[in-house]
């Protein structure tokens, strides 16, 4: 008899420890990866000729592909802040440069971490110090693109956790630093984008960017290789993708596609391999990543999970994205809607130039822009950074002017009476604001230092829009709810 229930009891202890490994396989391991200041041109997968990307250019090849994702702002700390947070910048109380997040501020990280996952942030932070609370561990990364010891980590985690890891390289982000781990392209092989002068100082800049870019790639391939190693690759999400564009002039900080435009790859399980034009924020990576870990979105996340278009079942799960330029060095307050083929953009300070630190004269490629400028020898598309007064609205089809060269505000007037009501509707819920004494600029174009800098009064601060959980319009169906209408 004594026999018989310790067999029941032994029978019940299986079937109760084969349970539970079967809930903890369920819970899938995620890993993302962030880069600092890459744009998607560069990349193979996205059509950039430098043969520099192959682990990238696998990945792709493997998952999907988005070729329509924004970040919600084109500059390093309120890209981030929003990333962790799924919430616009002005909404996370941290919309400019340098501004910490908040320590009320949810964190999906955090969230994973309260369920069981065991969560680690290595490499670059930007996001200030409370996002400890979010992380059982949080390390430097090593080495000069900081990403040295991501199979280290990988290798000692706890192995009977879900891991998540948040892995943030510095690279591509100034000032270049060569090493084996990269690749050099040649200078005459560079490619200068359209916006800037092709001369010696931008081709040598280009290939320290270049460099960078290959480094990560590089990286990246050990990790993935480790990943199959331990038999977590069928069982773990892969997201890739950065924090802006290239930091180069007309491009990190701004409003178009060479700024605000950035790569976005995903692989795991059940991801439909192939490429997406759906319409995407990064900051819809928060309740994505929720959604895979079973965990309820919170309604203080503003993003919309693009699951459903990984897996396949839907095209799409927005219809509008928005983005913000505040300040970044330089005085800045714009806005930008996507729509379709679209883009809007509505600047506040029409009566300034439009810089940031990576179109003045202290990187080369900014010297040698200004040199030229001063020459008269520029083309009109290169004129960008130089142009007082500017547009207050601009227009663009993407698709047409892929660079948004060309300003059809003026010409497409329904398009831009109905972007403005959107983007005024956007103001509105989700509490957007001019600054009545905006920070002003921290230094001029040669970088010297402004004495009276004085950090000012923030985007969204006078409506409490840290408090403010309402995502805006996702779907056309918001916007006419609200009274705009495009005839």
């Amino acid at each position: 008899m004594k026999k018989t229930h310790i067999l029941v009891i032994l029978l019940l202890f299986d079937i109760c420890t084969s349970l539970m490994a079967q809930e903890h396989k369920k819970s899938p391991n995620i890993i993302f990866m962030l880069t600092d200041d890459i744009s998607r041109n560069d990349l193979g997968a996205y059509g950039g000729p430098y043969g520099i990307t192959p682990e990238l250019d696998r990945m792709a090849e493997k998952g999907m592909v988005f070729t329509e994702a924004y970040v919600t702002s084109s500059s390093c700390s309120p890209s981030r802040c929003s990333m962790i947070t799924g919430r616009y910048p002005h909404n996370t109380g941290a919309p400019e440069l340098h501004n910490p997040l908040p320590r009320n501020q949810v964190m999906f990280p955090g969230l994973l971490k309260e369920k069981g996952y065991y969560t680690v942030l290595s490499g670059k932070n930007h996001m200030g110090p409370h996002v400890s609370q979010a992380f059982d561990t949080i390390c430097d990364g090593v080495g000069p693109g900081g990403q040295q010891d991501w199979v280290k980590i990988l290798e000692e985690r706890p192995k009977d956790r879900p891991f998540f890891f948040w892995f943030a390289s510095y690279d591509a982000h100034r000032d270049w630093q060569y090493d084996n781990d990269g690749k050099k392209v040649d200078t005459g092989s560079v490619k200068v984008p359209p916006m800037l002068f092709d001369g010696s100082l931008t081709r040598s800049d280009l290939q320290g960017y270049l460099h960078e870019v290959s480094r990560v790639d590089y990286y990246l391939g050990k990790l993935m290789k480790a990943l199959k190693e331990q038999g977590e690759e069928n069982n773990t999400y892969v997201i890739f993708t950065s924090d802006n564009g290239r930091p180069f002039p007309r491009c990190k900080t701004r409003m178009y596609d060479s700024g605000s435009k950035v790569p976005l790859m995903v692989t795991g399980p059940g991801v439909k391999p192939g490429s997406s034009g759906a319409l995407t924020s990064t900051m819809d990576i928060a309740p994505t990543i929720l959604e895979w870990a079973g965990i309820p979105v919170p309604e203080e996340i503003q993003g919309v999970s693009f699951d459903p278009v990984v897996k396949g079942r839907k095209e799409s799960v927005r219809d509008f994205l928005f983005a913000e330029h505040n300040w970044h060095v330089f005085q800045a307050h714009e806005r930008m809607v996507r729509w379709g083929d679209w883009m809007y953009i509505r600047n506040a300070y029409p009566e300034r130039r439009n810089l940031a630190g990576e179109s003045t004269r202290v990187i080369p490629s900014g010297k040698e822009l200004w040199d030229a400028h001063a020459d008269h020898l520029l083309r009109e598309e290169q004129q960008d950074v130089f142009l007082v007064p500017r547009p207050h609205e601009e227009l663009y089809n993407v698709r047409e002017d892929p660079y948004q060269f060309y300003n059809k505000a003026g010409v497409h007037k329904e398009i831009t009476v109905f972007l403005r009501s959107v983007l005024r509707i956007w103001t509105l819920q989700t509490g957007d604001s001019e600054p009545r004494s905006p920070t002003n600029d921290r230094e001029d174009e040669y970088g010297r230092k402004n004495n009276d800098f004085a950090r000012g009064e923030k985007p969204g601060a006078s409506t409490g829009a840290v408090k403010m959980n309402h995502p805006g319009p996702v779907f056309m169906e918001d916007v006419l709810r609200s009274g705009a209408v495009y005839k």
